[in-house]
């Protein structure tokens, strides 16, 4: 008997190690993983293959990316309600009315059709796929379509779309799509050479050539969720919701916001990345809706001048201006004036990181909060609820 429990024990303990590593090696392996949509993904480096100075020659041409990444981007299209002031200077012009659809002079809002930006088909099975584009290029529109580079135009519906992060995801029904493959934008590099792919002005598919400027760009004031990569390709209106790949032609963000004065280009252009996009459209996909985490406590960032009130040795944490009444940062015993400098063991740098980690917080898991209360550490655990869905706002 003791024989047989022996080989027992060095059977399992040989079937968990060999479990171990392949779930390790070949996470895709495993029966437990949840696979909401199935997607290509890159092993890649973003910028590996340029080699420079004493390495060698710069690549001299980027058409391969270009063409395996091009035929996965589409442009959208829509009807639109427009409504024309009363008060507008042309709103009793006859041809204007006319250009407007509003010939007879009626009070009914007139409809538009055009070009409301771009997508990138993500998923492919026999009857259609997805694509993923931003939130803001498809709100408030009706009769979506979407046109490949080839000519074909395919009805698309609305999945679901998430306004905190700009993201949206279509759903097309046809056949002959190609997915993109996704890249590892977390892998990225400022200086990595990146193309940013879309259909700028309704002009037609166009590639442009930059640069990955900077990571991590938050506090613009676009998005609740912000953690954009910054570009200099050139990304102008009607690039929204397009590509930027890597020079593998790999998907490393979705194009989402420029700076400009002049409505079009100035080199600073800024992606959602593709690790980012890619967690919200599989909630959209699965569920409908993204679920993010909620403790009920408004943060502010630790100034200098709030550093040496509170006697923090560094200006680095997230201070805790308010707590909400009955939510579960209150129940946890969190209190106004405290100061977050860690949870789960992550170190939190400022109130927008803190608000992005809580945002990723599992509902009904106890989390550990590391705070500072009094010129003391103390450790909180906080069960996570779910955040409120925030009503979407129409875009000007």
């Amino acid at each position: 008997m003791r024989r047989f429990w022996l080989i027992f024990a060095e059977f399992v303990t040989i079937t968990l190690a060999v479990v171990f590593v392949i779930t390790l090696i070949r996470p895709d392996w495993n029966p437990w993983r949840r696979n909401v949509v199935e997607i290509r993904e890159s092993t890649s480096t973003p910028g590996g293959l340029v080699a420079v100075g004493g390495q060698g020659a710069a690549k001299a041409s980027y058409a391969e990316a270009s063409k395996r990444a091009m035929i996965s981007v589409v442009n959208i299209s829509s009807s639109r309600d427009v409504k024309i002031p009363g008060n507008h200077p042309l709103a009793n012009d006859p041809l204007f009315r006319r250009f407007f659809g509003q010939p007879n002079g009626d009070d009914e809002d007139p409809e538009i059709r055009g070009s409301l930006g771009s997508g990138v088909i993500v998923n492919a099975d026999d009857k259609g796929g997805y694509v993923l584009t931003n939130d803001h290029v498809v709100a408030g529109s009706k009769d979506i379509q979407v046109s490949f580079a080839d000519g074909r135009v395919l009805a698309a519906k609305v999945v679901g779309t998430d306004p905190e992060s700009d993201l949206a995801v279509l759903r097309i029904e046809g056949k002959g799509l190609t997915p993109i493959t996704l890249g590892q934008s977390e892998k990225a590099q400022v200086g990595d050479v990146v193309l940013a792919i879309g259909d700028p002005f309704g002009v037609g598919q166009t590639v442009t050539m930059g640069i990955v400027s900077a990571l991590g760009r938050n506090r613009l004031g676009v998005n609740r969720y912000e953690n954009f990569i910054q570009t200099d390709a050139a990304i102008n209106p009607g690039n929204s919701g397009g590509a930027l790949v890597d020079i593998n032609g790999n998907l490393i963000g979705i194009n989402s916001v420029i700076y400009s004065r002049t409505g079009g280009s100035l080199g600073i252009g800024f992606a959602i990345p593709v690790s980012m996009a890619k967690d919200v459209m599989e909630q959209i996909i699965a569920d409908g809706a993204v679920t993010r985490g909620y403790i009920g406590i408004s943060p502010q960032d630790i100034t200098p001048e709030l550093a040496e009130s509170l006697k923090l040795k560094l200006a680095r944490g997230a201070l805790v201006a308010q707590v909400v009444r009955g939510s579960p940062a209150d129940k946890a015993g969190v209190k106004a004036g405290d100061v977050i400098t860690a949870i789960e063991g992550k170190g939190i740098q400022d109130s927008v990181v803190a608000m992005a980690v809580i945002a990723g917080l599992k509902p009904g898991k106890d989390v550990k909060f590391q705070l500072t209360r009094s010129e003391k550490a103390i450790d909180i655990a906080i069960n996570v609820a779910k955040r409120p869905r925030a009503q979407q706002q129409p875009r000007q």
